[in-house]
């Protein structure tokens, strides 16, 4: 069924308020979605002088498009997650832990090979928190680095490290969200204005190498000092595998699927690399998932480290770990499918924004506070920024707001990454508790104060940046209060 626009006036912003509404309410995001996605059909068919009928007809049409317009998308994140079930099942992880526990002589040392090792396995959140807490875990406990602190690295290192890697399943969700075609390069594009993720990890290594610490998580820390716990090996499937195993298959994944955007794009035919990457990166990062697959077959059933049908159920189970995200993706598309190209959303909100008076400068601010309170209520950061990119390229398309696109549109993403680091119902924060072993109510309430100091930084930082036509006084503005702050808290510490 071909889609045609109509303007619905004040109408047309009821089907993402409602969604958004919903969401807030009872927590829920997958039902949410499809009402708003259902209430825009409605409004659309009904002005239209449509039926129920053909409204529910159209819901499924707008859905099988999207997932038609975004097929490279969707086969990328099944075999991604393909890999990163075969990769952890293998046992490189167990031996990776090995190796490193072998060459870690400190705390400071191991506090920041883990932050390192964090920022290193940047594919997916899940498979940071669970791979990197298998691995580390016996080695925190050796030297006496509490739980609760372990969890918080590994939490400060996966979804922040996502959000603002190129390759990884959190990019390319992000870059379909946005309506232009080269959603990639605007991805790109709001990496240095992604506050949040960017000062996170500056304040995991400052933490890591000072040792500095306030707040409940100086008290675990101070709880672990005093107690004996008995180390714990990983719980890898698999006892016979080796660094290799983990480290292979990843670093052919990443320049594959580099090399897979570039070739695709027209690189070795004398296009440029900025525009080649650019040009369809998905099916590029398609090509990489798969060699990277390849990869682990012939590394695992030579060797016996699995069977060929053990290989082939991994495969099968890592892409069933990936529905619920993708079905978030899948109604969003469609909710900004039918805003954009239907009731005319767009149209309305760019002329309320042309016609208002108000600074637009504030608006980073404002989109990363909503972000955060929407994220911390709900959380998903896929669900909130699902929600909020279709809203923030839409008031973007104003010829006032248009410059402030790329700022927008990261304080949406630094915002679902500060709610989902820190709600109790983030599946994120859920498996870093699981990756540590650290009770989960615990992990929450030690980390909060950290993720909370951050984005009480970056909210100030996203005040500068929307005046500004650079994000780099900001960063730096951040940077220094950071560690001034920091610097404050340990002496009183010490005082």
């Amino acid at each position: 069924m071909e889609f045609s626009m109509i303007e619905t006036g004040w109408l047309s912003v009821l089907p993402p308020l409602i969604a958004i509404s919903l969401a807030l309410i009872t927590k829920e995001v997958y039902s949410s979605l499809f009402i708003g996605i259902a209430s825009g059909m409605l409004i659309y068919t009904f002005s239209s002088g449509g039926s129920i009928v053909s409204a529910t007809v159209m819901i499924f049409d707008m859905m099988s498009s999207r997932i038609a317009g975004n097929a490279y998308m969707i086969i990328f994140l099944a075999l991604l997650w393909a890999v990163v079930n075969l990769v952890s099942r293998s046992g490189g992880s167990r031996a990776y832990g090995r190796w490193a526990g072998q060459k870690l002589k400190s705390r400071r040392a191991v506090s920041f090979a883990t932050s390192l090792l964090g920022i290193l396995i940047f594919i997916d959140d899940g498979f940071n928190c669970l791979t990197v807490g298998t691995i580390m875990r016996p080695i925190t406990d050796r030297f006496r680095i509490s739980r609760e602190k372990l969890a918080y690295i590994l939490d400060a290192t996966a979804a922040p490290v996502c959000i603002i890697a190129p390759v990884s399943s959190w990019a390319v969700a992000v870059a379909s969200e946005v309506s232009e075609k080269n959603g990639f390069i605007v991805f790109l594009s709001t990496i240095p204005y992604n506050f949040y993720a960017l000062i996170t990890i500056l304040m995991v290594f400052i933490i890591s190498f000072t040792g500095m610490d306030f707040g409940p998580m100086k008290k675990a820390e101070e709880e672990m000092q005093s107690k004996e716990i008995e180390s714990v090996d990983g719980n890898d499937t698999k006892i016979n595998g080796h660094v290799i195993d983990l480290v292979l298959p990843i670093t052919v994944l990443v320049i594959c699927a580099v090399l897979g955007m570039a070739y695709v794009g027209g690189f070795f035919e004398g296009v440029s690399f900025s525009e080649a990457i650019g040009y369809n990166p998905t099916a590029g990062l398609s090509l990489g998932a798969f060699a990277g697959l390849i990869t682990a077959m012939f590394l695992y059933l030579p060797r016996k480290i699995m069977k060929p049908r053990e290989f082939v159920e991994c495969i099968v189970s890592g892409v069933g770990n990936i529905v619920p995200p993708m079905i978030i993706l899948i109604l969003s598309w469609s909710l900004g499918g039918v805003c954009r190209e239907l009731i005319g959303t767009g149209i309305f909100i760019s002329g309320f924004v042309n016609g208002t008076s108000l600074p637009l400068g504030f608006l980073p601010f404002l989109i990363f506070v909503i972000a955060a309170l929407m994220s911390f209520s709900m959380g998903t950061s896929w669900g909130t920024f699902g929600m909020l990119i279709p809203i923030v390229t839409m008031i973007c398309e104003s010829d006032k707001a248009a410059p402030l696109l790329i700022p927008a549109l990261a304080a949406s993403l630094a915002g679902s990454v500060y709610g989902d680091h820190c709600s109790p119902i983030s599946d994120t924060t859920i498996l870093a508790s699981t990756g540590a072993d650290c009770k989960h109510i615990r992990h929450v309430e030690t980390q909060l104060p950290y993720a909370t100091l951050v984005a009480v930084i970056c909210a100030m930082g996203y005040l500068i940046a929307g005046f500004m036509s650079t994000p780099y006084v900001a960063l730096a503005v951040q940077a220094v209060v950071l560690m001034l702050v920091l610097r404050g808290l340990n002496r009183r510490k010490t005082g």
